[in-house]
């Protein structure tokens, strides 16, 4: 199909997060990613965790575009979209072994990005991985000026966007039983974190 979304930003990362899904999401079998946007990571990423099955996920004008490049790539488990806005959504407990999630924190606000963190917290079985993909700040640092930048221009855009301090996403992931685990610093200039389920909110 020629009129499947594309976006480049997503074809160029795909490889450098992979090599990290391949570990981190090695025991994973019900993936749940939240905001697929094009579809393009799912169908990607399915075709080699061929042991998972990949819920797809995203607002409701986002759904033909991801069922486009289901339908076009034929993964076998890739599960059509769930319509999912993360400030009202809800997930059965405990159903998913792991969740993906990229470029999502900078372009909500910072209430829905609490609200993910919810159910990321709810969705995930104990022991469960949370993996995020995107640009963040560290210790209230930005790690290249071009991030800078581009944090300049999303709150141009819209002043509820943002690129986030990884302490204030850590801190919404303790509130919901979430531990990081690693940071990986990938092309270009930004991070994949990986949470993990531990029980207990972590204080």
């Amino acid at each position: 199909m020629t009129d499947r979304p594309y976006a480049e930003s997503a074809a160029r990362n795909a490889a450098p997060i992979l090599e990290i899904l391949k570990r981190e999401f090695r025991d994973s079998r019900r993936v749940l990613e939240i905001g697929s946007g094009t579809g393009q990571h799912a169908v990607t990423f399915a075709a080699v965790l061929d042991r998972s099955h990949w819920q797809t996920s995203d607002l409701v004008e986002n759904h033909a575009g991801i069922n486009a490049w289901i339908e076009a790539s034929q993964p076998g488990n890739v599960a059509p979209p769930l319509s999912m806005d993360v400030r009202t959504a809800q997930v059965d407990a405990g159903a998913y072994d792991a969740v993906y999630s990229a470029n999502t924190a900078h372009i909500m606000g910072i209430d829905a990005v609490e609200s993910m963190y919810s159910l990321v917290g709810t969705a995930l079985r104990d022991g469960g991985v949370f993996c995020l993909y995107g640009p963040f700040r560290l210790a209230g640092q930005f790690n290249t000026q071009s991030n800078a930048d581009f944090d300049v221009n999303l709150r141009g855009r819209d002043p509820a966007m943002g690129i986030r301090d990884l302490e204030a996403l850590d801190r919404f992931a303790g509130a919901n039983g979430l531990r990081r685990q690693q940071l990986f610093a990938v092309p270009s200039n930004n991070y994949v974190v990986i949470w993990q389920k531990v029980g207990d909110p972590v204080t």
